[in-house]
């Protein structure tokens, strides 16, 4: 991937510029238990394709804040935006903002909500260890979408309604339909399974996903039953990996970012967690699982694949 070296990124200074609730409203909790932004008990939706740094977040939330009780619903995406159209969750965590007309009907119920992007992620494409297609353009990947490729693959996703398909199709065949050897199998670990175990696989997942928990060192090394396949930039000819300076480059061409939209008026738990994941700690916990921080500034520095 361009002379065995590649990008890697750091946190530099925390920027509170961005962020749309003041972080210093850190009410406590009263002895009638009022929800403030530290205590309290709400429960949250997120896409599921998220559930690794978000499940660290909230460790983190909860050890910090014991009165407040936060529980996460990992979920589709459509699901995730039924639970706050409902009222069932005050906060929801997903790859994509409210559209203007979702906005809209908002304001018109009489109801607000606040969204804001914390991190960049990318959908990793997996391959079979023994596959030819390790480097790929995105002309040949929307052909596979579309069963036009020299190679007949099955095409894996997690679910029928998750946002990786929803990114997908949107991105790459807008308004056309998926080869009929397209799948859902139910889990993003089914998906890694699935790829590991049979040839003619091609899965999708998050790119926090395909990292090997086991591996300490600092750099992140992906999955070893699995082959992440690297994409042709265009502009510079190089084939690139959604390593987490590739993404923050935007260099590696699937990238998304993750929003959180709240109905919170900034004083209780959901603008709590929302001020958590926007905060050095929070961003920190994003830079660590291998995503792109967007509320931070960042420095970026080479260094040499051993």
């Amino acid at each position: 991937m361009g002379s065995g070296k590649y990008l890697v990124q750091g946190l530099m200074a925390w920027g509170m510029g961005m962020l749309w609730i003041s972080c210093g409203n850190k009410e406590t909790a009263t002895k009638t238990n009022i929800e403030t932004t530290t205590s309290g008990t709400i429960t949250i939706s997120v896409d599921d394709t998220y559930k690794p740094v978000i499940a660290q977040q909230l460790k983190v939330f909860d050890s910090s804040y014991p009165e407040a009780h936060v529980t996460a619903h990992y979920k589709s995406e459509k699901a995730c935006f039924e639970d706050l159209f409902s009222g069932t969750a005050k906060l929801i965590v997903t790859s994509r903002d409210l559209t203007e007309a979702e906005r809209k009907a908002y304001i018109a119920s009489g109801r607000k909500t606040r969204s804001l992007p914390v991190a960049m992620d990318a959908i990793a494409v997996i391959v079979h260890p023994n596959s030819p297609d390790t480097l790929m353009t995105l002309g040949q990947l929307q052909k596979i979408l579309q069963a036009g490729f020299i190679r007949t693959y099955d095409i894996v996703f997690d679910n029928g309604e998750s946002s990786t398909v929803r990114y997908i199709t949107d991105s790459l065949i807008p308004g056309a339909n998926l080869s009929s050897k397209a799948y859902a199998v139910k889990s993003l670990d089914s998906v890694i399974s699935y790829v590991a175990n049979k040839e003619n696989a091609i899965g999708f997942v998050g790119v926090s996903n395909i990292y090997d928990p086991e591996d300490n060192t600092g750099v992140g090394v992906f999955k070893n039953n699995i082959r992440v396949v690297a994409f042709k930039d265009d502009s510079t000819g190089i084939f690139y990996q959604p390593y987490q300076a590739y993404i923050a480059l935007r260099q590696y061409p699937l990238t998304r970012s993750m929003y959180f939209i709240t109905t919170d008026n900034g004083r209780g738990l959901g603008a709590g967690v929302a001020n958590f994941l926007c905060s050095e700690r929070g961003q920190l916990i994003f830079g660590k699982a291998r995503l792109a921080p967007l509320r931070v500034q960042l420095q970026i520095r080479e260094a040499e694949i051993k």
